[in-house]
């Protein structure tokens, strides 16, 4: 199958929890793991288990879909080495991070802030190309540039000159971050500057989406983050059906998700931090699910861990939303108002 279509790698988004459900959900060909940042000196083990535990699995989620880890940096030596120790443990393929928009990682010359020097751009390719076995591919994400589209070629070009198999674009440049539109013709011309295959990435919300981004691009690989967490049976609607035609899951479906990625993740990290997640996840589902905007506004004050499973495994288990989120004003506290 020429189609592929990869689940993108999202910081604090897609993480763990978010890929296996997405992935069992289905539709998937594989992921990119959030990135492991590399400064100087090999990775310990527990960051690198902490971030892509499918290493336990084959590198594969527990659906089987293969994921591949990400690193971002700027030291081509150290990125290399850490780029052998991925592919000693087994790593599918080596992806780097040359797309991250955030403030934090761009102060200290991480991703997309190196789109303004494609010379270390190639340096980094050839370092890791150099370091990891011939029979890891070694690929990359970019974006269209740091703040305009002056580099955009070059910085392509430098990536496939450096050894990447693979170059996916994010269609917007750094100073844009995720504001609409992206900018799909640049794929085209991207794609047809480079002899590797290009893998388009940028405001996929629909199958109609996903269409026309590949008539636009060309490309027959499609990368998809946030539209998928928005909408987590994209994939397979794309996979199933066409355009308009698509029908979205009903919201009844994804509940028992929603309780499993919970307790997945309050398996992950300490409970006070759990809620964040899930509200961050509800608060996305919204945008789609007209369903999950009162069941965010009933838990987005909720701190009790305990309480919002409860909660959740009783929607899971289907009992009434509506009568469920009415009984959450009752005076007896979240838990027993959730039984």
């Amino acid at each position: 199958m020429s189609e592929i279509i990869v689940l993108a790698p999202m910081e604090g988004l897609v993480d763990p929890p978010m890929r296996d459900i997405l992935t069992r959900i289905g539709g998937i060909d594989w992921c990119v793991s959030e990135f492991i940042r590399v400064t100087t000196g090999l990775l310990n083990h527990a960051t690198i288990h902490r971030i892509v535990p499918e290493l336990d699995h084959g590198w594969k989620t527990r659906a089987g879909v293969p994921v591949r880890p990400q690193l971002l940096g700027s030291d081509a030596y150290w990125l290399g080495e850490n780029a052998a120790l991925l592919a000693s443990m087994g790593a599918p393929a080596i992806d780097l991070n040359f797309g991250c928009p955030a403030k934090t990682v761009n102060r200290h010359r991480g991703g997309a802030s190196l789109l303004r020097e494609p010379e270390l751009l190639e340096q980094i390719v050839a370092s890791v190309r150099a370091a990891t076995p011939a029979d890891v591919p070694v690929t990359a994400k970019m974006r269209l540039g740091y703040c305009d589209t002056a580099l955009t070629l070059e910085c392509a070009a430098a990536l496939e000159a450096g050894g990447a198999v693979e170059i996916t674009v994010h269609a917007r440049t750094k100073v844009e971050g995720y504001k609409p539109p992206a900018h799909w013709e640049w794929l085209a011309r991207i794609r047809e500057s480079v002899n590797v295959p290009v893998i388009a990435n940028g405001d996929v919300w629909t199958p109609a989406d996903y269409q026309q981004i590949r008539e636009v691009s060309g490309c027959e690989r499609v990368m998809i983050g946030r539209g998928l967490v928005r909408r987590p049976d994209l994939a397979r609607q794309i996979r199933q059906l066409e355009g308009a035609n698509a029908v979205m899951a009903e919201w009844s479906t994804l509940l028992p998700w929603i309780a499993d990625f919970f307790q997945q993740t309050r398996e992950r990290v300490v409970d006070r931090h759990a809620p964040g997640r899930v509200k961050q996840w509800l608060s996305m589902l919204g945008l789609t699910y007209a369903e999950a905007r009162p069941l965010f506004d009933a838990l987005r004050r909720e701190t009790n861990a305990a309480a919002i499973s409860q909660c959740l495994n009783a929607l899971a288990a289907g009992a009434d939303q509506s009568q469920t989120l009415s009984a959450l004003t009752a005076e007896n506290g979240l838990v027993m108002r959730c039984e």
